[in-house]
């Protein structure tokens, strides 16, 4: 995604905010196809924002072992929707809310560990599953206000997936291997599951 589709994307999403009534906005994507940096980005641009994301609400560790679950860490069904559905609505209310984030060194969830401000008016919701039309994820789509889907080619996503895990010290076998197993499954749900978002931001 270029520098000018982060400014225009910005401008539609502040056009939203009307100072009284929080505004939700769903950013999804595949694994690796750049919803984070893009988000932080969006969130420097947009005054009276926030951002809620769906890693805060990865199931426990304990949790998928016991389901035999823990090797697909990530998929859609390895998350707590039910969790995230509450939250959402009580952040949507309005006022401050705790809402929890994942500790990527501790591969585990850190609940209360962001504050949506009372200020807040535009929320910006990132995950890779959020337009998902399947039960758990469905339930969320009557909250949003604005869906916004990142799009980036096959070839290209297969490239980063495996470059974050050579990123974290994994032969460029063991990289490959790791985002065959998992990432790429999990993008290709993304892209063939997901409703039709009111935007679709295309990245080479």
């Amino acid at each position: 995604m270029t520098q000018p589709h982060v400014t225009q994307l910005a401008g539609q999403i502040a056009a939203l905010s009307d100072g009284r009534t929080r505004r939700m906005i769903a950013i999804a994507g595949a694994p690796g196809s750049g919803k984070s940096t893009i988000v932080a980005e969006l969130a420097k641009r947009i005054p009276g924002s926030a951002i809620v994301p769906m890693d805060g609400f990865h199931q426990d560790n304990d949790i998928l072992t016991a389901r035999g679950r823990l090797h697909r860490k990530g998929a859609p069904d390895t998350f707590d929707t039910g969790a995230m559905l509450r939250v959402l609505q009580e952040v949507a209310r309005g006022g401050a809310v705790s809402v929890p984030v994942f500790d990527r060194g501790a591969d585990a969830v850190v609940p209360d560990g962001a504050l949506i401000p009372a200020t807040a008016d535009i929320i910006l919701v990132e995950g890779n599953y959020l337009l998902l039309d399947t039960p758990g994820w469905r339930e969320m789509h009557e909250m949003w206000d604005l869906t916004v889907l990142l799009d980036v080619p096959p070839d290209e996503l297969r490239r980063r997936l495996v470059r974050r895990w050579t990123d974290h010290d994994l032969t460029p076998q063991q990289a490959q291997d790791r985002a065959a197993s998992n990432d790429l499954p999990n993008a290709q749900t993304v892209m063939a599951q997901s409703i039709v978002p009111d935007i679709r931001l295309k990245s080479a």
